[in-house]
């Protein structure tokens, strides 16, 4: 534990000074009446006096004892209160929602379908900002779209109307590769995850060689998911399944929703009529090895029931806190404790 203010801890030596005067006047009360009155009634006054049954040899000894409880929790609330002023800080994990969320968005030509109304990818957007205006400010959210390669349209951000802006332009193009999506996605988190210092650059030079990270344990979930909207429809290299274990390697889960209906739906994409059908089977294949989840979404209220079921992890992030206020709470009760104890048992404040 440290302390912002460190000169504000030479209070606590006030606390033995006024002591010190305390006794130094009680004292001299009762010299006082000691000669006015004398020290035989005063220490029938001080004992609770007369020789009744209230005055036997035990009363004594309780009430000196019950004389030092009020004390003790008085000074113990105003050593509390010198180290208050002291503004205390310590490192405390404090567990709160945390983490990034990429959407990942199909903007092939199947996503034009109409059989979720108005559209496949229309429907997608609505849903996915009605999600990011539900996040806490822990949460950052990036955009990704792919068809037939993958690219951040939004980097991991918190502000909601740069976010909401980036999910409106997208639109349908073009063919389908999962495995850019889910790569794009994977390159996103790793640029949020090295700050706001990364270097978001183009350069000409070659990249430095990196190590191959070493795949995680079992079980491990990194603070990012992956929520991978699409119908599914692979149809470009490479291998999607080949993707999702190197997110599966790096702990980030990856929740597909597909979006479609198993009958599917025509459309004419470029003069050439096309039927599409949702591909539910390897979208399940991705969010097993990952450890996500897979959602069906046949009609916007699904897909809106979705967002509410991902599981963002709520994490403990340690952090450094200043105390100063449960310190001065401490002191503030036992200092009412102290003098409700002497007022009880002593009939006096302190």
């Amino acid at each position: 534990m440290s302390f912002i203010w460190p000169p504000a801890l030479l209070s606590i030596l006030l606390i033995p000074i006024g002591l010190w005067l305390y006794g130094f006047v009680g004292g001299r009360r009762r010299r006082s009446l000691a000669r006015a009155y004398g020290s035989a009634a005063l220490a029938r006054g001080e004992s609770g006096g007369g020789s009744g049954a209230g005055s036997g040899r035990g009363s004594v000894p309780r009430r000196t004892r019950a004389r030092f409880v009020p004390a003790a929790l008085t000074v113990g609330g105003l050593v509390l209160m010198a180290l208050a002023l002291a503004r205390p800080q310590a490192v405390v994990a404090l567990p709160r929602q945390q983490g990034t969320v990429i959407l990942a968005f199909d903007v092939s030509g199947s996503m034009a379908a109409t059989d979720i109304k108005p559209t496949r990818i229309a429907a997608a957007q609505a849903a996915a900002k009605d999600f990011v205006a539900n996040q806490p400010s822990g949460i950052s959210i990036g955009v990704v779209a792919f068809s037939d390669s993958g690219v951040s349209v939004q980097t991991p951000s918190t502000d909601s109307a740069t976010i909401d802006n980036a999910i409106d332009r997208l639109t349908p193009k073009k063919g389908t590769s999962l495995a850019a999506g889910i790569t794009a996605s994977l390159d996103a988190i790793a640029v949020a995850n090295r700050g706001p210092y990364a270097n978001n650059y183009y350069s000409l030079g070659s990249a430095a060689p990196t190590a191959t990270p070493t795949p995680v344990p079992a079980g491990y979930h990194a603070p990012a998911v992956i929520v991978l909207l699409t119908d599914g429809e692979n149809n470009e290299n490479p291998d999607p399944m080949t993707a999702a274990q190197v997110a599966a390697n790096q702990g980030v889960r990856i929740f597909t929703v597909g979006l479609g209906s198993a009958a599917g739906a025509d459309l004419d994409v470029n003069g050439i009529h096309v039927h599409t059908t949702l591909n539910a089977a390897e979208l399940q294949q991705i969010s097993q090895v990952t450890g996500g989840t897979y959602y069906a979404a046949t009609d916007a209220q699904q897909l809106d029931s979705v967002y509410s079921h991902l599981d963002t992890q709520l994490v403990a992030t340690p952090e450094l806190t200043e105390l100063t206020a449960v310190f001065a709470g401490a002191s503030a009760l036992m200092l009412l404790a102290g003098a409700m104890g002497s007022m009880l048992w002593l009939g006096r404040m302190p």
